[in-house]
């Protein structure tokens, strides 16, 4: 059954959000017989609520609260989350890549980049292979432990030829956190075609219904959805002693805590430490770096279709399920710093039709969304270097409906990525016209979704918000538990490292709160 830990139970962990990190962190603690408040924003949600509508899930998962976009982000939302149960699990690809050692070291491997902020993680892929071990096992990676990959699509078909018309040859249908066969209970991929916004079949792996229920399952966890965290309390020894929020109804609470752990994804996260200032912590907890909302980070993302001489009909089987590897690597020669990966791409006619050509009229536009049969599509996932300037910080007036200060995402491009972006696209161009693609388009969508940095790890209080562990120098019992914790981004999408992290901070939790440290 469900715990219902009492407010002034000052024994408890809180964690703030139920993502891939707070999920995973409350899962691993729980199984360990220790006591946790998960206070997640959003509401909870159930298979019934997934339905095969991209436009109507889109409204339905996404994080719609007030935020302000400047430079490359556009306003309203610069950075695109799940407000609910299970976080951006319940509302991502699935695709589930270790990072490579050399992405690891961008600093000592790259050198000094002009404009940028590079760090080597203080972590190894040594360090983390472990913990990549028994993340893949519990998501059930294909491709790894003996696991089958899925089969390929018709539109994986397609890229494969073409890539291999172009020199390519590091290809399959990747490492997915989506079931091949059955396995822990949750049914193999029916190759249904809409994958990203909920598996209605809870093929793939999510902590909504995966970690989630474990955790209940041990009568330690206190999941309360629907609750607005506004501050994180500290007492006068400087410690994180209690976490307010407000329920559905408006009403503010006071949860005490042992250990606090941020896991709100960027924009939160730096929220709640900025606006947690007190005379002890004037710019903010665990900020005496002056590094909250610094670094932020987002992939190098564009996206580049082909319209194929015969029917591709891309949205038939699992949405991202391929992968081209082969420029995963450092090669100055290119023009750039770091690496880029192709992953396969389907979308539905709605984005088509209204974010593809913005504004786009007329018979060339009418006759692309006629071959929306024939066309194949690539995203392209690439290291984004981090910049101090690519920030969050909070605005000075305007408030949101919690009484919250809005936040700020300010963003601007590289040069390095625009260097990486237009090879990437000429390359992938070049491989659909080697295959006998009509035309070519590329797009670059909008917003973000693999957010990272914002409260870097380090050894170097002065320069990093964060231990390897995700411990906050400043506070000792406040930890940072999602994204944020990257130094870099390397180019493999974030969650599989998240959840891997997070893995091996639950471990070091439950040893500092047994030996007492904390």
């Amino acid at each position: 059954m469900p715990a219902n830990f009492a407010l002034d139970d000052d024994s408890v962990v809180v964690i703030i959000g139920s993502g891939a990190g707070g999920g995973t962190v409350s899962q691993q603690l729980t199984a360990r017989g220790i006591k946790v408040v998960c206070l997640e924003a959003g509401p909870r949600r159930g298979l019934g609520d997934i339905v095969n509508n991209e436009p109507e899930m889109f409204v339905k998962l996404s994080w719609l609260d007030r935020r302000i976009g400047e430079g490359y982000a556009p306003d309203g939302m610069p950075v695109w989350s799940v407000k609910g149960v299970g976080g951006t699990t319940t509302h991502w690809t699935a695709c589930c890549p270790r990072l490579h050692d050399f992405e690891f070291k961008s600093l000592s491997t790259y050198g000094e980049l002009a404009d940028c902020n590079l760090a080597d993680w203080p972590l190894s892929l040594d360090d983390m292979a472990p913990w990549y071990d028994i993340a893949e096992d519990m998501l059930g990676v294909t491709g790894t432990h003996g696991i089958e990959r899925l089969p390929p699509s018709a539109n994986f078909k397609v890229m494969e030829a073409a890539a291999r018309k172009v020199g390519y040859s590091d290809i399959d249908t990747y490492n997915m956190a989506i079931n091949s066969a059955p396995r822990n209970g949750r049914p193999a991929c029916l190759q249904m075609g809409f994958c990203n916004s909920g598996c209605a079949i809870n093929a793939k792996w999510t902590t909504l219904f995966n970690h989630i229920p474990q955790a209940e399952a041990t009568d330690y966890y206190d999941l309360r959805p629907d609750s607005m965290v506004t501050r994180i309390v500290t007492d006068e020894n400087g410690r994180a002693s209690a976490v307010r929020y407000r329920d559905k109804d408006g009403v503010e609470h006071e949860q005490k805590a042992r250990v606090v752990c941020v896991a709100a994804n960027v924009v939160e996260t730096t929220r709640l430490l900025l606006n947690s200032a007190t005379e002890r912590f004037p710019n903010g907890l665990a900020n005496s770096s002056d590094q909250v909302g610094r670094n932020y980070m987002r992939h190098v993302m564009g996206m580049v279709f082909g319209v194929m001489p015969g029917e591709v009909n891309w949205y038939k089987g699992t949405t991202c399920a391929g992968v081209i590897r082969d420029e995963i690597k450092h090669d100055t020669s290119r023009g750039f710093s770091g690496g880029f990966q192709y992953h396969l791409l389907a979308l539905g006619p709605e984005y088509i039709a209204t974010n593809l050509v913005p504004n786009g009229w007329g018979k060339d536009y009418a006759d692309l969304l006629l071959d929306y049969d024939k066309l194949s599509g690539v995203i392209i996932t690439g290291e984004d270097p981090p910049q101090q300037s690519n920030r969050i910080t909070l605005h000075a007036t305007e408030k949101d409906q919690h009484g919250l200060p809005v936040p700020i995402v300010s963003y601007n491009k590289h040069p390095n990525t625009e260097a990486m972006l237009q090879y990437a696209y000429g390359r992938a161009r070049s491989m659909y016209e080697a295959l006998g693609a009509t035309r070519t388009f590329t797009h670059e969508g909008f917003g973000a979704t693999h957010n990272m940095g914002v409260c870097r790890m380090g050894a170097d209080p002065a320069t990093s918000v964060c231990n390897s562990f995700g411990q906050t120098h400043d506070i000792p019992n406040l930890f940072v538990s999602d994204g944020s914790l990257f130094t870099t981004s390397g180019s493999a999408n974030p969650t599989l490292t998240i959840i891997s992290l997070m893995l091996r901070q639950a471990d070091y939790l439950a040893s500092e709160l047994a030996s007492g440290a904390l």
